[in-house]
């Protein structure tokens, strides 16, 4: 292959790879690695390790890539820039799922219906709807909720609160939708 490495020690590392050799060996599961580095870091999820510490919060990572991640909640950094409009993400996953929005590829799919979704996240949301679970409880009435966005709509019913204010007069929804479709008498 075309990698050129200084040290002999990083070659023969590198070596195993194309091997397929994986002479380290966890612990705790019969997971096998071939650096070092790599099964140090796997037992991190064994004993729960956290290494890496916020400095601006209690936060505390595994990783370094989970630290760096986390940072961008307090520095506001957006790495991520969409090409074919101006959103942009701190995480390149979440990236990967806009783009979907843009090109209408839907790759999750259910096994119990025709339904296709765009991000994972929707399918295992729908996936309840075919179960019946509803997770999230109202601790203020006995209504129950299979997402929760739904609870967070539904309690601004107990509490009066809302936050969705249309711009072009002074009516103020509990929901995005419901404003979305005031917005459309504005039009005429």
């Amino acid at each position: 292959c075309p990698e050129v490495l200084i040290r002999s020690t990083h070659l023969e590392h590198h070596n195993k790879t194309h091997a397929g050799e994986k002479p380290f060996k966890c612990d705790f599961c019969p997971a096998s690695f071939s650096h070092t580095m790599n099964l140090q870091r796997h037992k991190r999820t064994h004993t729960g390790e956290k290494p890496y510490k916020c400095g601006l919060c209690p936060a505390a990572f595994s990783h370094s890539t989970n630290l760096q991640r986390h940072s961008r909640t307090h520095t506001g950094e957006k790495p991520y820039k969409c090409n074919l409009c101006p959103s942009e993400f701190t995480q390149v996953h979440h990236l990967k799922d806009h783009v979907r929005i843009h090109t209408g590829e839907k790759p999750y799919k259910c096994d119990l219906c025709p339904a296709e979704f765009n991000r994972s996240t929707h399918l295992q949301c729908h996936k309840k709807a075919h179960t019946g679970e509803k997770p999230y409880k109202c601790d203020l009435c006995p209504s129950e909720f299979s997402r929760l966005h739904h609870m967070k709509d539904h309690i601004r019913i107990h509490t009066g609160e809302k936050p969705y204010k249309c711009n072009l007069c002074p009516a103020e929804f509990t929901r995005s939708t419901y404003l979305q479709g005031h917005k459309k008498t504005h039009m005429g």
